[in-house]
């Protein structure tokens, strides 16, 4: 549906199944099939004008085969908005999402088995902003707060403030280098606050005809409440590389430190790499994998993730998408570790 100059009004919709061997995530794997109705709108703005956004709102219906008492209905909500006149840019997000599943490291560990989802609410709001002062040089800002709720005991509510500034020079025509700043306050139910400070030097942009991305290397520092500094050689990339025309190969890694659900310090290594080919102009296929080490609590836990998919565009409304997911958590925490594999197939709509 039009609506007025430049906004449109979509139906969208996704119908699917998923086949889940480990639902709680648990040592004593427990399987079961779920089906997902997701129904939604997306409101779109500003084609073609210097102000553009996007409200998406989606009501995700979960109903399992076996395991009836976990059917939930959840609610999630996205809005952003950009402006680019070609020397200032600013944009804002704004996120709510209402979570009823377990991650490895957001899932209750029962003894004796058993199991249960974590059911918690994730709200995210930021701004960004970037302005020419020269020719050769502009100032990158923004702030943002992320916020989670958990609804199960033993879970600490997190939330943080997150304030990046960077300098960027003007190297070539399509290279910047950066010299930068970010400042992040952490606030915890259990445990300890933190306050941490990442001073960075960095590039961004095309580094080659066919790879572009971004990068920043520097130091970063943690300071817990009531106790020492600690200090790390913290580190973010993102890059992405062109083997041919229909495939592409997007990498990245990142060190840094972090705060887990129940509020104890982490330091939190990430490797992370996919790649993704259009085999015809209807089939897309894609493979992704993620390595991630977390220090806690004198100890070293390791997280795997792989994931195998596909895509087939029925016509400019239809998709079908089918998915295959490993995880794997290995720890020394009697009764932690888990291996779980997903299957799914599902169909997206939007009209």
């Amino acid at each position: 549906m039009v609506i007025g100059d430049g906004a449109e009004l979509h139906a969208t919709g996704t119908v699917g199944v998923r086949a889940d061997d480990n639902i709680f995530l648990s040592a004593n794997a427990q399987s079961d099939v779920i089906f997902d109705v997701n129904p939604g709108v997306e409101l779109s703005f500003g084609k073609n004008a210097q102000v553009k956004g996007a409200l998406t709102l989606v009501e995700s219906f979960a109903s399992y085969a076996d395991n009836s008492d976990l059917n939930a209905n959840l609610f999630a909500g996205d809005f952003s908005t950009k402006f680019d006149d070609g020397k200032m840019k600013l944009g804002i997000a704004i996120k709510f999402h209402e979570l009823n599943q377990n991650q490895f490291d957001r899932r209750p560990v029962l003894v004796g088995g058993g199991g249960m989802l974590n059911r918690r609410d994730v709200f995210a709001a930021g701004g960004t902003s970037e302005v020419e002062l020269s020719q050769l040089t502009l100032i990158g800002s923004g702030v943002s707060f992320d916020q989670e709720k958990f609804k199960l005991k033993g879970f600490s509510n997190l939330s943080s403030l997150t304030i990046p500034v960077d300098l960027f020079y003007r190297w070539s025509q399509k290279t910047d280098l950066s010299l930068g700043y970010r400042y992040r306050d952490s606030r915890v139910d259990v445990g300890q606050d933190s306050t941490d400070h990442f001073f960075n030097v960095g590039a961004r942009g095309e580094f080659s005809p066919k790879l572009t991305g971004r990068l920043a290397v520097g130091v970063t520092t943690r300071k817990p409440q009531g106790g020492g500094d600690n200090t790390l050689l913290g580190f973010d990339s993102s890059m992405r590389y062109e083997l041919s025309p229909k495939s592409d190969l997007e990498f990245g890694a990142s060190n840094d430190f972090g705060t887990s659900s129940r509020g104890q310090q982490e330091k939190n290594l990430t490797l992370r790499g996919s790649l993704s080919t259009r085999i015809a102009d209807e089939w897309m296929v894609n493979g992704g994998l993620q390595w991630r080490s977390i220090n806690s609590a004198g100890r070293t836990d390791d997280y795997v993730e792989a994931q195998l998919g596909t895509s087939y565009v029925v016509n400019a409304n239809v998709r079908i998408q089918g998915s295959y997911v490993h995880r794997d958590y290995s720890t020394v925490l009697k009764g932690s570790a888990f291996k779980n594999n997903v299957f799914a197939v599902a169909t997206s709509f939007r009209f």
